[in-house]
């Protein structure tokens, strides 16, 4: 299950993560159409039907369960009972999918995408460098992120003199990015840091495209962006947790 964006891109000739998801599975003996089938599902960009959705999921009895994005995994954590599942997710252990990397518990596993506070600081740093003049910078992700993220970039951007500022999104509708692309051009930023949470990966082009029509220097989470236009980007490995049965 994906947050949003179109079922269609889950296959095996798709974007990156999953042309390597589906050749993983082959290598390991599970063909679709042979002896796996794969039900595909996307919350049309719309957090408050991911519950609805999941719960639509588990009544089909799946073996288990691939959730992207750290809202989706919560609604089918809530929904799948003893179902497996395996995610993609920011900080697992501060939004309670799991009590730790090494034995996250229950029946989830999956990988983080989160490096830590320090990266935010870097990613900053490196903005300055490319945009010496930068002055505010505007944080695009959703209001919950923004929130949680406000702490980790207020120190580094008081060292770099840099303001920056969330323009929050609610959804995720080409109207909603209109809207806050037309209050990033209010707010007259020097730049844009574009948040890591997995729910924006149906939606990079999208992303990239309105960026584009800005003409706002901006800096993504993952080189996936900059495949598709974007300016620059900065990441780290992702992590990988380890499954705890039992």
């Amino acid at each position: 299950m994906i947050p949003a964006g179109a079922v269609a891109s889950i296959r095996d000739t798709g974007p990156r993560f999953w042309r390597a998801f589906f050749e993983e599975l082959r290598r390991l003996g599970d063909v679709e159409g042979q002896n796996l089938t794969v039900m595909r599902y996307s919350g049309d960009g719309r957090p408050e039907g991911y519950a609805e959705l999941t719960r639509e999921i588990v009544d089909r009895n799946p073996d288990v369960i691939v959730a992207l994005s750290t809202a989706v995994t919560r609604a089918a954590l809530a929904a799948a009972g003893t179902i497996p599942i395996v995610c993609v997710a920011n900080e697992p252990i501060r939004t309670g999918l799991a009590t730790s990397l090494a034995r996250p518990g229950g029946n989830i596993t999956g990988i983080t995408i989160d490096a830590g506070s320090e990266i935010w600081g870097k990613r900053l740093q490196i903005i300055k460098e490319t945009v010496p003049s930068a002055s505010k910078v505007v944080y695009l992700g959703m209001r919950a992120d923004w929130e949680f993220r406000t702490t980790e970039l207020s120190e580094a951007s008081r060292q770099l003199e840099i303001s920056v500022i969330g323009v929050p999104l609610q959804e995720f509708t080409p109207f909603e990015y209109q809207r806050v692309f037309a209050k990033i051009a209010q707010e007259q930023a020097s730049a844009i840091i574009v948040s890591d949470i997995s729910d924006l990966l149906a939606h990079v082009e999208s992303i990239v495209e309105s960026v584009e029509k800005s003409r706002v220097p901006t800096i993504y989470p993952h080189r996936s962006y900059v495949e598709r236009g974007g300016l620059m980007a900065y990441a780290s490995a992702n992590r990988a947790w380890t499954p705890c049965r039992g």
